[in-house]
């Protein structure tokens, strides 16, 4: 049985101390709130009344309940009161010699069997323990934000921990309606060195003006479903709070990709701290308040189209999954579109696989039988690749080899009328080498669709150095009459999505690697802690190991960034021939 505890301190009420107060005593707990002063102590108290209120309105509580969690509640700036708090949580400012001298001082107050936690996002809870005389009842309690509604906590142990002590807190995570995850005392815990390198990643890619800040955004919230663009989060945590947290992250583990962009430390100098003070990456309406207005970086509305080239009949070459898909989505917008696959049968299995997605399409009554009959009318197939000849656009969708890749853009360019654009749906190889295999690389450009075409909303545009400004023009143009998103791209490995994707998938593995955390854990805590749609592990399973690894390495070709290199781990599933679910074993197992 573990210690029940009854009566909890809680030091720091700003956002995250007042959501964690707000918690505490909505589960029955006593809370004994703390401030440094009066205005900050009144300023947490009106927090704490406006987010019941708020919880009241929405009918989350009702208003009795709302009146009990607030009479749990008692507020104060003198610590003395917390001698008979049997469990202690500090949520001040994530300055480590700050949380050293609040604990040392609650060690001289507090009962000797009292429980001390901290919630750092970032700071060894190790070296915060050590300044107290009990180091073994200290632990880490790490909330996501905003705490009444974020259900995973993150548990950090130290080497020292006792085990009777872990038990205890994860039994009030339990209470409170977490998800306790327990993780050892490593910079980041899960959530955070995960989430922090992907975001890192993200600002550096802007500064460099690889892309937008809203085709970075766009391209993560559609490409991979997250809630929010890297840049956005960035933002809203705080461009200050951002560089502390990879700052302290590297000066632990010394990883480059830890080491915080320097765009950080400019804005951060220059009071561009994100939506709490008015301008970040965005510029919003005004300070904490999440509208975004435009500014001198906001796009003009068009600007993307103008000078496009007239396009009305398309080909599509290749018969597999994706070039289904994308011929499905050109018939659906009306483009008169030739397939060409290899073989009779492969001409036929093509046709009838969008033939019966459209006939789904139609049963979930986001088509009509009409719509389906206009479609089917507008494909023709064929195994003839003079038929594309007089197509203003030719997008080829054919394996992801290179070789395969260049002779047949040799090919299009002996048979395709003069003018057309040829566009490649690769996903990680060179555009510009595509391009070099004809005599119009100007006219050349990638056009990367996401699976399932049909359903996914994000287009990749890759321009190369000889990609005409008409031919990007024009394939924004299409992907728009299409009813997708195009963001802009340069021609490099991964694009965008892939770019950041894949080492956060990669940085995943090592830490399962280094037994860190279970691929239980770290989904769990990705998914809870983050909003992720899927963990990290989930995704990979369903991409397939091989594809995994094999993108992994043409990013570790292209950038030469040691921390980009493949975690051995996934390199000997691959051998292993546990590829996910396509073989029923990854890192999980599947039933067959």
């Amino acid at each position: 049985m573990g210690r029940e505890i009854a009566t909890v301190g809680v030091v720091g009420l700003g956002t995250m101390g007042a959501g964690i107060t707000e918690v505490m005593a909505r589960n029955g707990l006593r809370v004994l709130a703390a401030e440094i002063d009066d205005a900050a102590l009144n300023r947490g108290r009106a927090h704490v009344a406006h987010s019941t209120r708020r919880a009241v309105s929405r009918g989350k509580l009702s208003a009795e309940d709302a009146a009990a969690l607030i009479d749990r509640i008692e507020y104060t700036t003198d610590l003395s009161i917390f001698a008979d708090a049997d469990f202690v949580v500090e949520a001040i400012p994530e300055r480590l010699e700050l949380k050293r001298e609040l604990f040392r001082k609650l060690d001289g107050i507090c009962s000797e069997d009292a429980i001390f936690a901290t919630n750092t996002s970032s700071l060894s809870v190790t070296e915060i323990s050590v300044a107290t005389s009990r180091p073994a009842r200290v632990v880490g309690m790490h909330f996501f934000n905003p705490a009444p509604v974020m259900k995973l906590v993150e548990i950090v142990r130290t080497v020292v921990t006792d085990p009777a002590v872990l038990v205890d807190v994860e039994a009030l995570a339990a209470r409170l309606g977490k998800s306790p995850v327990t993780i050892g005392d490593k910079a980041g815990f899960i959530a955070n060195a995960l989430l922090f390198g992907y975001l890192n990643h993200a600002a550096a890619m802007f500064e460099a003006k690889y892309a937008t800040r809203e085709d970075i955004d766009d391209a993560m919230r559609l490409g991979c479903g997250l809630p929010m663009g890297p840049l956005a989060l960035l933002d809203l945590i705080g461009l200050d709070t951002a560089y502390e947290i990879l700052d302290t992250m590297y000066k632990q583990s010394r990883d480059r990709l830890h080491a915080p962009a320097p765009i950080f430390k400019q804005m951060k100098t220059a009071g561009l701290l994100g939506r709490k003070s008015g301008r970040g990456f965005y510029t919003y309406a005004q300070r904490d308040v999440p509208a975004v207005v435009p500014d001198a970086l906001t796009p003009t509305p068009g600007a993307e189209t103008e000078g496009a080239r007239a396009v009305s009949r398309v080909g599509v070459i290749g018969s597999g999954t994706m070039a289904n898909g994308i011929a499905e989505v050109f018939v659906k917008a009306g483009y008169a579109t030739v397939q060409v696959a290899r073989t009779d049968e492969k001409v036929t299995a093509a046709r009838a696989a969008i033939a019966k997605s459209l006939s789904r399409a139609v049963e979930k009554g986001k088509l009509t039988a009409e719509e389906l009959d206009a479609a089917l009318a507008n494909l023709v197939s064929t195994t003839r690749m003079a038929d594309v000849a007089d197509c203003d656009l030719v997008v080829e969708a054919v394996v992801e080899d290179l070789d395969v890749k260049l002779n047949l853009f040799k090919e299009l360019d002996g048979i395709v009328k003069p003018g057309a654009v040829l566009a490649t749906t690769t996903s990680s190889l060179p555009v510009i080498e595509c391009a070099m295999a004809t005599s119009r690389p100007r006219d050349v450009v990638g056009i990367h669709f996401f699976n399932p075409a049909p359903v996914m909303k994000l287009v990749e545009v890759v321009r190369t150095v000889a990609t005409g400004d008409d031919v990007l023009a024009t394939a924004h143009a299409v992907v728009q009459r299409l009813g997708k998103h195009g963001v802009n791209c340069g021609d490099r490995a991964g694009f965008i999505v892939n770019a950041l994707l894949f080492p956060y998938l990669n940085d995943a593995v090592k830490m399962l690697q280094a037994h860190y955390a279970t691929a239980d854990g770290i989904d769990t805590a990705m998914k809870l802690g983050c909003g992720y749609p899927m963990g990290p592990f989930e995704l990979l399973d369903v991409v397939g190991l091989d594809v995994s690894l094999a993108i992994e390495r043409v990013l570790y070709l292209e950038f030469r960034e040691p921390g980009f290199a493949p975690a051995p781990l996934l390199e000997h599933l691959v051998t292993a021939g546990y590829l996910g679910r396509k073989t029923g074993k990854g890192f999980r197992d599947y039933a067959r």
